[in-house]
């Protein structure tokens, strides 16, 4: 089975929800051209990463915006869209909250971020997630964690284990650790044996430049696609029937010992 990605690299403006949302929606749009078959969009799209002082203000609440908007778009267009996340106000608290939508503009799947990032404070304005999620897409077997997620390899191993093809990380991912992107998201690939999609977004949060290089990693961690450092849209095709080989001929799944490394 192959399946076309566009990788839309957006440049949220802090605290302007209204300009992210219809911005994201024109991206989207020129995406289209390439004909994928699911959008990919990236983290706090709404608020930007992330206006500490306006947040509850700014946040979609229940995420009912979000899922107009993007509901909306995948049902007229028939794609898929894996809307990012959002900051999410929900039962009196703020989540960083992702939305998938299959071609019909259906929600097959809500997931709050696990871990916020403390060196910013995150944790202080939002509230953890506490279950990771799996769902599919086009039949396809999928799964995400959002942004420094990807730093802890045990909850990415945990959705895998129930069966993953293809992996999503929507992030704003500073530059400055531009090489810590690249490199955890490349090793999640490989050593899950799956497609990875990783979409961070740029442009500048106070001091904060975002650092893009949005990247489609192969099941043998080849680069798919790599994009720049700027607002920028990129397509790549994977092709699901080369999984079963990559995982018959070195079967870490079925080599597991965790009785011997529990933790």
């Amino acid at each position: 089975m192959k399946k076309r990605i566009s990788l839309i690299q957006l440049s949220s403006v802090l605290a302007e929800p209204d300009k992210n949302y219809a911005r994201a929606c024109a991206l989207m749009e020129r995406a289209l051209a390439d004909e994928p078959d699911i959008l990919v969009l990236p983290e706090t799209l709404n608020t930007g990463f992330f206006p500490k002082e306006r947040l509850a203000e700014l946040a979609d609440k229940d995420g009912v915006r979000t899922r107009e908007i993007f509901g909306a778009f995948a049902r007229t267009h028939g794609v898929n869209v894996v809307a990012g996340s959002v900051a999410n106000l929900r039962d009196g608290k703020i989540f960083n909250t992702a939305h998938v939508f299959d071609r019909q503009g259906n929600l097959v799947c809500v997931y709050d971020k696990i871990h916020g990032f403390s060196p910013s404070g995150e944790h202080e304005f939002f509230a953890a997630g506490n279950e990771v999620r799996n769902f599919s897409l086009d039949g396809i077997a999928c799964a995400m964690v959002i942004c420094y997620d990807i730093r802890f390899p045990e909850i990415v191993r945990t959705a895998t284990l129930r069966g993953v093809d293809l992996f999503f990380v929507p992030a704003q991912w500073p530059l400055a650790r531009k090489h810590h992107w690249v490199t955890l998201n490349t090793a999640r690939a490989i050593e899950n044996q799956m497609y990875l999609c990783a979409v961070n977004g740029t442009g500048m949060a106070g001091e904060t430049k975002y650092g893009g290089n949005s990247v489609l990693i192969s099941p043998w961690g080849d680069e798919i696609v790599h994009l720049g450092s700027e607002e920028e849209i990129g397509c790549g095709d994977i092709d699901l029937d080369v999984i079963a080989g990559i995982r018959s001929s070195i079967n870490v799944f079925r080599d597991r010992q965790p009785d011997r490394y529990k933790l």
